[in-house]
């Protein structure tokens, strides 16, 4: 189990359509140097992104689940989808007050990779990953993250665990 880390590099990588997004609007506005800056790290998050969950699927120890319910757990993305688009509706790129963005940034990423609180990763669903609530045999609630597409519970058999209550599916 990754834990800490996962949880902080799942919640970092979740920004890179954020970064895609101010690139796009910093090179209209003829701000270059941070629509490459911008564009570099969204770059280097998808690749971050892509290899903590080959490292999971390949690296860590498959464990066998038996789920008795399963919900989709997608429903997350409204918020953040806002949170992408809102750099579009600026004025201008140079007015956003980065002073308060950097470390409201910094905070949540460490709010959210330090607690038990279920974050959602856009970036994975562009990666075509899946969001699911399982309940264990056992009753306990865990965020299941697959390729598969599910329409029951007996769907999910080996599995990884990621974070304390962050499942990832090894077979799909």
């Amino acid at each position: 189990m990754l834990s800490t880390l996962a949880r902080l590099t799942l919640t970092a990588t979740s920004i890179a359509p954020v970064s895609i997004t101010y690139a796009w609007v910093s090179f209209y506005q003829g701000a270059h140097v941070v629509a490459a800056v911008s564009l570099s790290v969204a770059i280097v998050l998808v690749i971050v992104c892509v290899l903590l969950l080959r490292y999971v699927r390949t690296q860590a120890e498959a464990l066998r689940f038996k789920a008795q319910s399963l919900e989709p757990a997608d429903g997350e993305n409204i918020g953040f989808m806002l949170l992408y688009l809102l750099p579009l509706f600026t004025d201008r790129i140079d007015t956003l007050n980065w002073e308060l963005w950097i470390p409201l940034i910094g905070i949540f990423s460490v709010v959210v990779g330090t607690g038990y609180g279920y974050h959602f990763n856009p970036l994975l669903g562009l990666l075509r990953w899946h969001f699911y609530k399982v309940t264990s045999e056992d009753g306990v609630t865990y965020v299941l993250i697959t390729k598969k597409h599910l329409r029951t519970a007996s769907g999910v058999h080996r599995v990884a665990q990621l974070t304390e209550y962050i499942l990832i599916d090894l077979e799909g």
